[in-house]
């Protein structure tokens, strides 16, 4: 007589990132409010995390970087759990019909190379650069320079054979401020003038933050501000500080950063009265 052996098949969402994300947690005695408070990711979109709604976060940036903090606090494989979650994330895109993102900002694995960037902005500039001289050249050959004086009456009205010439100055440099990590496990926030959080987590050596160029007044809080290289549109300028300091409500938009006379005069907070999460360095 042959028994009935009955097969259990494992639920198709059984790999999903939030499930596992889950069960490690729970397997490590964790509840979430414990997790939220090991890496300072707000307790909602942990709830988002495991339950695989990642469209509820602000963004594709935020679901890859909480992400990776989550495995990390629950001792998963964090390049494992980042591309489960970007494939999660091309999953729904297909499904609600909507375009992927070629690149999230923050992500190096996904932001294209300076040279591809450098190369694109030299071709726009040669191509208006011809556009503009072939119409002076075909519909405003007369709206050119006035002619110049004559040498003698030029050595006349100055005094002197030499032209004159005005002091120049080296223009400021312009453009998106980006901030490159360059030391494992980096704890930063970025936030504007009413306290909104732009960014918070940890960043791995390499991982870059684009400060928004529409941002109110955009201020960084670390304990590691030697940590990030700064750039403003491709330059590099100096770090915030030096120091194995925390940094707190420092002004981080291009013309702010220009206008520091000294690597070290970023403000500091008091170590005592800035919480830092467990992993900051």
């Amino acid at each position: 007589m042959e028994e009935d052996v009955t097969v259990e098949h494992e639920p198709a969402h059984a790999h999903r990132v939030g499930d596992r994300l889950r069960a490690a947690r729970e397997k490590a005695g964790y509840d979430l409010d414990q997790v939220a408070a090991e890496t300072r990711i707000p307790l909602r979109h942990l709830h988002s995390i495991e339950a695989g709604d990642f469209a509820a976060l602000p963004s594709r940036t935020y679901a890859v970087g909480f992400s990776r903090t989550y495995a990390r606090t629950v001792g998963l494989d964090e390049r494992e759990i980042v591309e489960r979650v970007r494939d999660e994330l091309a999953e729904g895109n297909k499904s609600s019909g909507a375009t992927p993102a070629r690149f999230e900002p923050g992500d190096p694995a996904r932001v294209p190379g300076r040279g591809l960037a450098w190369f694109a902005v030299l071709a726009a500039v040669l191509l208006v650069g011809g556009i503009y001289a072939f119409y002076r050249s075909y519909f405003a050959p007369g709206l050119g320079p006035a002619p110049l004086r004559d040498h003698a009456e030029q050595v006349a009205a100055t005094g002197t054979d030499a032209p004159r010439t005005a002091p120049t100055q080296a223009p400021a440099p312009s453009g998106p401020v980006v901030f490159t990590n360059e030391m494992a496990g980096t704890w930063v926030r970025f936030y504007d003038a009413k306290g909104e959080t732009l960014f918070e987590g940890l960043m791995e050596v390499g991982d870059t933050f684009t400060v928004p160029a529409d941002a109110e007044n955009p201020l960084i809080r670390t304990g590691r501000p030697y940590a990030f290289a700064i750039t403003i549109g491709g330059k590099p300028v100096p770090k915030l500080s030096e120091e194995d300091t925390i940094v707190s409500d420092v002004p981080v938009a291009a013309k702010a950063l220009l206008g520091r006379s000294t690597p070290d005069a970023a403000p500091t907070a008091p170590p005592a009265a800035a919480p830092a999460p467990a992993t900051e360095g």
